[in-house]
């Protein structure tokens, strides 16, 4: 088993794969970008990333629809795919993730507790996201949003987008 890190891994595929990335990111404020940028070589896969925090930035800079946000809200999986959806089509990467949750102490809502956190995905051919509960102070459930975020985009590399 090699001892390199989730994202030390997701950059080495993606450079295999001649693919870019891009990520959305909302309750992590940035970190998800920040790790694989910490990678040397990120320069050759990372295209872009953006903190859209607030709803307006959401639904102004990335696409994701008032409707959406207004009605299922801006954890949801509906949020997490327009998000990463929007924000690959804005930086033309060929992959994008997006982070949208609730990291505490307060946000929790009817159904979604904190550490309630959504990740999406989008490439060329697939969009999707997957919900994860995740347990701790604010900064674990970020630190831990990104590392689901890093093994997701593995999965999903490893699945769809194998040659």
């Amino acid at each position: 088993m090699s001892d390199i890190s989730l994202q030390e891994k997701l950059v080495e595929m993606l450079k295999e794969r001649h693919m870019t990335i891009s990520f959305a990111e909302s309750c992590t404020g940035g970190l998800a970008a920040a790790g694989i940028v910490d990678v040397s070589g990120a320069s050759e896969i990372f295209y872009g990333s953006m903190v859209t925090y607030d709803n307006s930035i959401k639904a102004g800079l990335i696409g994701v629809s008032w409707d959406v946000l207004n009605t299922v809200g801006p954890v949801s999986h509906e949020c997490a795919v327009q998000m990463a959806s929007g924000v690959r089509k804005a930086i033309g990467s060929d992959i994008a993730l997006s982070i949208t949750g609730i990291a505490g102490p307060g946000g929790a809502e009817p159904g979604k507790p904190v550490g309630t956190v959504y990740i999406g995905y989008s490439d060329a051919t697939k969009e999707d996201s997957i919900v994860v509960h995740l347990d701790g102070d604010r900064t674990e459930v970020r630190n831990q949003a990104v590392i689901k975020t890093y093994e997701y985009a593995i999965r999903m590399i490893e699945t769809n987008l194998n040659n």
